[in-house]
């Protein structure tokens, strides 16, 4: 019988298997346990260790969005503080309603500083409270703005006032200009009206020969002159004494003047100060005549030529007249 390389159609018997060993057989289940252990202390470090690495980066987190909430909080805290300093610098004196606020807005800032003192402040109320004060801050600026405004108003209006005022000022000055000036005319006039006047003025040459008097024309024989005027009636002058000022200008054109009988300086209105020869006090009465006469006594010899007398009352003038003293003829007549 021919051998063939085709497999046989007779089913052939299974090779018989070697009986397993109860040790080895442990030993793979021992094994098998470790490594199960093994790789699920593995896996619970990794997981712990993931999630530690999460919270720490969660802590981390919520450090940094804290501190960030923190900073952000202190800006705004300074920024008021900032804009409170700038009120407080340029406004020295806060009264009233708004010194009120200002002590609001200092226990405010009391509180936000007790708050960041602490460790584990609240925010949340921190930020409430800055916002409040932000917000009595931005208030008291508004205040602030509305009474510069007002003040400015208030300035225009007293600078409008005052210019008034010295519009005023200056119209009643020139009023009063004008009142003084029409007072000193006035006062003028009345002066000037109250001047006494002299009329009717004569001027003898008396020759004296024991208790007889006769008038002469002759220089070498006249003793005194007699002066006589009139002093018209005034119904401005007041009634009173009257200083009468006289002045005898001999005929080489100075006046006569003897200290001795009464002769002195007097002012006038128009020629300053001049040498008087007589003067005489009258009492005036207002609205009256009064008749004047008065001799004057050189005590020595007369020019021959023209001697003139001049009237002086008030500083004015009143009234001038002359005498002509001639030479005497012949044998002295």
């Amino acid at each position: 019988m021919e051998s063939s390389n085709y497999p046989s159609a007779t089913p052939q018997p299974p090779a018989p298997q070697p009986t397993p060993d109860p040790k080895d057989r442990n030993k793979k289940i021992i094994l098998g346990i470790s490594i199960a252990l093994l790789l699920a202390t593995w896996a619970y470090i990794i997981y712990d260790h993931s999630h530690k690495n999460q919270e720490i980066a969660g802590l981390q987190y919520q450090t940094q969005s804290s501190d960030s909430a923190k900073n952000a909080i202190q800006t705004e805290y300074n920024d008021a503080l900032k804009r409170m300093d700038s009120l407080t610098g340029s406004n020295t004196q806060l009264q009233g309603s708004m010194a009120q606020q200002k002590q609001e807005i200092d226990a405010l800032k009391k509180k936000i500083e007790d708050i960041r003192e602490q460790n584990n402040g609240d925010l949340s109320k921190a930020r409430a409270l800055i916002d409040e004060l932000k917000g009595k801050v931005n208030g008291l600026f508004a205040q602030i703005a509305a009474l510069q405004k007002e003040n400015a108003n208030l300035t225009v209006s007293n600078q409008v006032l005052a210019s008034e005022r010295d519009t005023i000022a200056a119209q009643k000055q020139i009023v009063a200009d004008s009142l003084n000036a029409v007072s000193q005319a006035k006062n003028k006039i009345l002066d000037e009206a109250s001047t006494l006047h002299a009329s009717n003025i004569t001027i003898e040459a008396i020759k004296v020969k024991g208790d007889k008097e006769s008038e002469t024309s002759k220089a070498k024989k006249a003793d005194l002159l007699r002066v006589k005027f009139t002093i018209d009636a005034n119904r401005v002058a007041p009634s009173g004494p009257k200083d009468l000022y006289i002045i005898v200008v001999a005929p080489d054109g100075r006046v006569v003047s003897i200290p001795s009988q009464g002769s002195g300086t007097f002012q006038t209105r128009e020629d300053g100060q001049k040498v008087y020869t007589n003067m005489q006090n009258i009492s005036y009465t207002t609205g009256q005549r009064k008749e004047v006469s008065f001799d004057w006594d050189q005590a020595g010899r007369y020019q021959t030529g023209q001697y003139k007398i001049e009237i002086y009352n008030n500083g004015y003038k009143i009234g001038e007249g002359v005498k002509t003293l001639k030479k005497s003829g012949f044998l002295g007549l």
